[in-house]
């Protein structure tokens, strides 16, 4: 019965293994350490706009944000992945990789991957993407564009020849009563 005690205790009681001031050969291997540095990276990389914060203007960054307060204006994060937070409420104009709606957006949506309005997300306006996914549940009112960009020739595939005239264009002569065709 006092093992079984033992075995529940956090390990937080117990010492490190390694000491911080010398490497480890899991470290020194570089096995572990690109691990740790990019949950680092990926930390620095989100922020976090809080329900009470209000925004009026225009929002840009380079990094991914995910918004629970309210915004109105013009958000622009061209590279990096967009959350609207279920208690957000934005009014703006959107322009993103990748937008995941879960509160409220009025205003058009472009996003160069994607764009995802989960269960009580909500969307008021036109959407721009290659790919939109919308669950059951969701409300969207406005167009869907979903053009793919411009994709190179895939190898081994001619370009579509376009449709040019090849001189003027005459129309036929008028044919009316008394005149035979």
């Amino acid at each position: 019965m006092w093992k079984r005690d033992e075995g529940v205790k956090p390990p937080a009681a117990q010492p490190p293994a390694q000491p911080p001031a010398a490497p480890s050969p899991v470290a020194a291997s570089g096995s572990r350490m690109p691990e740790i540095e990019s949950k680092r990276h990926m930390e620095r990389d989100l922020v976090n706009i809080g329900k009470s914060v209000v925004v009026k203007g225009e929002l840009s960054g380079s990094e991914d944000l995910t918004i629970e307060g309210q915004v109105e204006g013009k958000i622009e994060l061209r590279d990096h992945v967009l959350t609207i937070g279920p208690n957000s409420k934005i009014k703006a104009q959107v322009f993103a990789k990748a937008v995941v709606v879960l509160g409220q957006i009025t205003g058009n949506v472009t996003a160069t991957e994607k764009v995802e309005i989960r269960d009580n997300g909500s969307v008021e306006g036109d959407l721009v993407s290659p790919r939109v996914a919308i669950a059951e549940g969701a409300h969207f009112r406005g167009s869907i564009d979903m053009q793919r960009k411009q994709e190179a020739v895939r190898p081994g595939a001619a370009p579509a020849p376009e449709a040019k005239p090849a001189g003027p264009v005459v129309p036929p002569p008028p044919v009316g009563p008394g005149r035979s065709s």
